[in-house]
């Protein structure tokens, strides 16, 4: 009796810090993600706090997000695992507090293009908060705490663009002040991360005493035999620890033996066509989806100028947001045979993403391409749920993670090329707004015609 009670006690006293170290999680992302003036930053930069044209914040500031995001991301991602994780999270909400300081107090173009880089930062190392769960619960409690931090994620988000809209809305609120309330929620973030336990042990850098490294045999015969029967990367976790390294000496010796086992894991994740395929997919959908929402505040202060028009951002973030994540949670109730049907589904949505970006380009009223934007948006949201499952099917948790960090490294490398060649100044520059003729409007529209094709071509 009083083991089991002993059992029952520690049990009961797991799941109360569980449930408390995900509550505080949520809170965190709720506030990081709480940024009421990042839907009307276009119209916030070209305003007369900035002073910034149209063709600065399209072909010179943006693309600098684009291309520190892509320096960023790898390196960042090996210090996370090595700092386990809480410091990279403190270090998200430090450089979230200075770039809306910088939006809202500094000014020259100087403090913009710093604004650019200070948020790829923020974006870069949003990898640590996910790690730091997966690091501090069982690996069956992955699908569950997932789950409670997207929804998180994603509430922070709508609520701030709700706020922001009825601020502008109906308080005629000056967007200045969006700026001022962000800088405050952002504190409370950085408060929050300051106060989480530090996670005992990295999810890659393992150094445990007393460990025995085996041999494995993974002879081509073995791996042969095993895929007709089970999934790809299935046994990736065990061989990974099998692989780890004991009574680690130094933190180079760490690192290489690290990246050789990210290595070894790549190459039998991949080994799957299907995989490769809807990875493919991933990367090429994700690329334009990221990129069209880059630039398509730009394409509404175009065709509704923020000084003729209410600007209605945050509305449409957050129906976007809303309707997306029905379409997202939609899928779980689809009883269908994805192997069959999957990529049919991803090819017929695919179309309607391209109809949706067409009409975005085209058209001339704001209602149409707001609509037009949530369709996207919707889509994407559905795709990217499909995708995953497919994958899923293939793949043990331990490579899901790799897969995913993978993909969207792809992506962002996708869509830096794209910048580079379309956007950026020094190549085509081509910008949203055509100065030489308002009337046929075909050349500002060229950059939304090359996502039209990407998305076509995926």
């Amino acid at each position: 009796l009083p083991t089991s009670s002993c059992l029952h006690c520690q049990r009961a006293c797991f799941k109360n810090k569980k449930m408390s170290l995900t509550a505080v999680l949520c809170l965190f992302g709720f506030l990081i993600n709480c940024r009421p003036l990042e839907p009307f930053l276009t119209a916030y930069l070209v305003g007369p706090y900035k002073n910034a044209t149209q063709q600065q914040v399209i072909n010179v500031l943006f693309p600098i997000w684009t291309y520190s995001y892509l320096a960023l991301l790898f390196p960042v991602f090996m210090v996370t695992d090595l700092l386990r994780y809480k410091p990279v999270m403190v270090l998200q909400a430090v450089f979230a507090i200075i770039t809306f300081v910088l939006l809202c107090f500094a000014q020259g173009m100087a403090s913009l293009k710093a604004v650019q880089f200070c948020f790829a930062m923020v974006t870069a190392t949003e990898v640590a908060y996910f790690s730091y769960i997966y690091s501090m619960v069982p690996s069956k409690h992955y699908q569950q705490v997932t789950s409670f931090l997207r929804s998180a994620n994603l509430l922070g988000f709508m609520s701030a663009a709700i706020l922001g809209q009825l601020l502008v809305s109906f308080a005629e609120l000056p967007y200045f002040y969006l700026g001022t309330i962000t800088i405050g929620a952002e504190s409370a973030a950085l408060l929050l991360s300051t106060v989480l336990p530090m996670p005992s042990r990295s999810m890659f850098y393992r150094s445990e005493d007393g460990a025995q490294c085996n041999q494995m045999d993974l002879s081509k015969k073995d791996m042969n035999s095993d895929a007709k029967e089970a999934p790809v990367c299935e046994n990736v976790s065990a061989i990974m620890e099998v692989k780890s390294i004991p009574h680690l000496r130094s933190t180079r010796e760490n690192v290489s033996k690290t990246l050789s086992q990210l290595w070894y894991s790549f190459k039998v994740c991949y080994s799957s066509r299907k995989v490769i395929y809807s990875s493919l997919w991933w990367a090429f959908a994700t690329c334009g989806h990221n990129q069209v929402y880059n630039y398509t505040q730009s394409l509404f202060q175009h065709i509704a100028p923020s000084g003729n028009f209410s600007v209605y951002n945050g509305a449409v973030e957050a129906a976007a947001s809303v309707v997306g994540s029905m379409a997202s949670f939609s899928v779980t109730f689809m009883t269908l045979d994805w192997d069959t049907w999957g990529e049919l589904i991803l090819g017929i949505f695919s179309s309607v993403s391209t109809s949706a970006i067409f009409m975005m380009a085209f058209t001339n009223s704001i209602w149409l391409c707001y609509a037009g934007y949530i369709i996207l948006r919707a889509s994407y949201m559905l795709l990217i749920t499909i995708t995953m499952f497919l994958i899923a099917d293939n793949l043990s948790d331990e490579c899901y993670a790799l897969m995913f960090g993978i993909n969207t490294f792809v992506a962002l490398l996708l869509q830096t090329l794209l910048t580079a060649i379309v956007v950026d100044e020094s190549s085509l520059g081509l910008g949203i707004v055509n100065q030489v003729s308002r009337l046929l409007d075909k050349e500002s529209r060229k950059q939304f015609q090359v996502l039209f094709a990407d998305f076509t071509n995926s």
